[in-house]
């Protein structure tokens, strides 16, 4: 008499309550990992702020970029708020303690320019009663980054805006016709290409250039009088870092259209003074710009 072989033994599933613990737990880690990182970032609570009557919501610098990191170039939606064959932007460009402000001061005696500070309009921003950015600018400027474009072209456009409703006089100011320095700006590619096509095409960057080490040395001194919060040595380093990786590429690009007239402001102030004064002179002469550099 044949004897049926033992049924297999009967294979147990996954306990379901095990399975439900464990995507509690991982749904769980992911939540804090998420909200870990988004807290510890010190500027991007700021991005999620309430509309501000003085600006737009920025939007992330990076959905510009192209697939090789620099911003692309795409049509103009509207025409720049001023015309550039009456309005002359010229962009003073340098490493931190290059000595753009003190150049700055000279040539605005020289030739009746507009001074326009992007960082003393982002502080005094920052500073101003009930100002919905004034937290998110003071926390990046303290770190060493760079403010939202959106913000910093707007305060620079109604600047802008203010000075020509003032009425200016003197050489290059009639018929609503001004000059502007606008020095510490742009700082990275895609400011530069929003600059241009929404409030005024640039004529000119004028390039102060020194070493690094100079450029510690004299931040180091102004700090001690000038009260500034990115005025100490790891900010400045920060400054530095930033100033390598993003507005190398704006001075490059603008080179690469002749633009660029590079002045060595290793020298004296007053040294340097003649050097910039000879390169301005050469823009409003109509020189050609292969011309400008000293």
């Amino acid at each position: 008499m044949s004897v049926s072989p033992p049924p297999p033994p009967l294979r147990k599933g996954p306990n379901p309550f095990l399975l439900a613990g464990l995507f509690v737990l991982t749904t769980a880690a992911f939540y804090v990992t998420v909200n870990y990182r988004a807290t510890n970032n010190p500027a991007s609570k700021y991005r999620r702020q309430a509309d501000n009557p003085l600006v737009p919501p920025p939007r992330r610098e990076d959905d510009s970029k192209s697939e090789g990191g620099h911003a692309e170039q795409t049509a103009p939606a509207t025409s720049p708020v001023f015309d550039a064959s009456k309005i002359t932007v010229l962009f003073v460009l340098g490493g931190p303690g290059a000595g753009k402000g003190t150049q700055c001061a000279n040539l605005v005696k020289d030739f009746g320019f507009c001074h326009l500070s992007a960082g003393d309009l982002l502080r005094a921003e920052q500073n101003r009663p009930g100002s919905t950015y004034g937290d998110m600018i003071r926390t990046y400027i303290k770190e060493g980054q760079i403010v939202p474009m959106e913000v910093t072209i707007k305060l620079l456009e109604n600047a802008m805006k203010d000075t020509l409703a003032e009425g200016r006089e003197g050489e290059g100011w009639a018929d609503g016709r001004g000059r502007f320095l606008i020095d510490g700006f742009p700082r990275k590619m895609d400011q530069a290409i929003m600059f241009d096509e929404q409030v005024c095409q640039s004529s000119t960057v004028l390039f102060f250039t020194t070493t690094e080490d100079e450029m510690l040395k004299r931040l180091i001194e102004r700090g001690k009088t000038s009260g500034r919060e990115d005025d100490n040595e790891e900010s400045i380093r920060k400054r530095f870092r930033v100033y390598k990786e993003q507005t190398m590429p704006v001075i490059e690009h603008y080179n690469k259209l002749g633009k660029v007239a590079e002045i060595d402001s290793s020298a004296t102030i007053e040294e340097v003074h003649e050097k910039a004064k000879t390169v301005v002179g050469k823009i409003f002469s109509g020189e050609t710009s292969r011309n400008l550099t000293t």
